[in-house]
């Protein structure tokens, strides 16, 4: 009994989570004039994909593929800048040894605990006296600044998890520190950072506030802020446009995560055989 009530409830939130997305790709493949009616269609019976059509191609709004290219370039170079310092800062701390490592740790919890929107004056200031304004290096660095303090708390974990006498047995076995860690430490946090990639990837991917205070031109805008744009100041909104518009923002999420997903799951085997 108890195993049937725990696989019913895991079925109702399953249905919870999933219902919104379904509900939002099904109205974008209906009729603007059929979803603003009265009646509930669970399923497109006027099938059309010209919502997608006019979401990618109307000259009208802020045009959607340079909105995507902005998002790529701004989430890549997030992800790649903030792991590399935040797998240093990680190695640091806990394979070292030195003076302030607790007050290190100690700040960078008390950072992440700040909202990032409580310094958006003071960053703004910043991004316009360096001329970073509508730039993908200006907002790829604040989205860094911001992920990078609970990226450097994730990593630790993981380079904390791989015993340090795997390193010292080779060391033994005749390698130097550095090829000892880069051949036998390194790919058993090869999860840990497929990890904390998606972690950092999904954050600048869906961020929005600081997208729309520092990137607002439309040549600069991510695909957040790109969004905002079918929202009509008369009240006016074209709800199955929109949801086409939310559909093709979050495809990109899901297509990485798939990819990555497999990577890490062999990744954590593989791990657990060699360790």
């Amino acid at each position: 009994m108890g195993s049937l009530l725990a696989g019913a409830a895991a079925i109702v939130v399953f249905l919870a989570s999933v219902f919104p997305v379904y509900w939002m790709v099904n109205t974008s493949f209906q009729p603007n004039g059929q979803v603003r009616g009265s009646q509930l269609h669970f399923w497109p019976d006027d099938f059309t994909t010209e919502n997608y059509t006019n979401v990618i191609f109307e000259s009208a709004r802020a045009p959607f593929l340079p909105a995507l290219a902005n998002s790529l370039a701004v989430t890549l170079i997030t992800v790649a800048v903030s792991l590399v310092f935040a797998f240093l800062a990680a190695l640091a701390v806990t394979r070292f040894r030195f003076r302030s490592r607790a007050a290190f740790i100690i700040t960078i919890l008390i950072i992440q605990m700040i909202p990032a929107e409580a310094m958006i004056i003071s960053i703004f200031r910043l991004m316009d006296g360096w001329h970073l304004l509508n730039t993908i290096v200006g907002l790829s660095a604040v989205y860094g600044a911001t992920v990078l303090p609970f990226t450097i708390w994730t990593l630790r974990g993981f380079v904390n998890g791989v015993p340090v006498e795997l390193e010292e047995a080779a060391m033994i076995d005749g390698l130097s520190r550095s090829r000892a860690f880069w051949q036998i430490t390194f790919p058993l946090l090869a999860p840990g950072l497929v990890a904390t990639g998606v972690f950092g990837f999904i954050q600048a991917w869906n961020e929005f506030v600081f997208a729309l205070v520092l990137n607002p031109r439309p040549e600069a805008m991510t695909l957040p802020v790109w969004l905002r744009t079918f929202l009509d100041p008369n009240g006016g909104i074209n709800w199955a446009e929109l949801m086409a518009g939310s559909t093709l923002v979050a495809i990109p999420v899901v297509v990485f995560f798939l990819i990555v997903q497999g990577r890490m799951t062999s990744g954590l085997v593989a791990g657990a055989v060699k360790g």
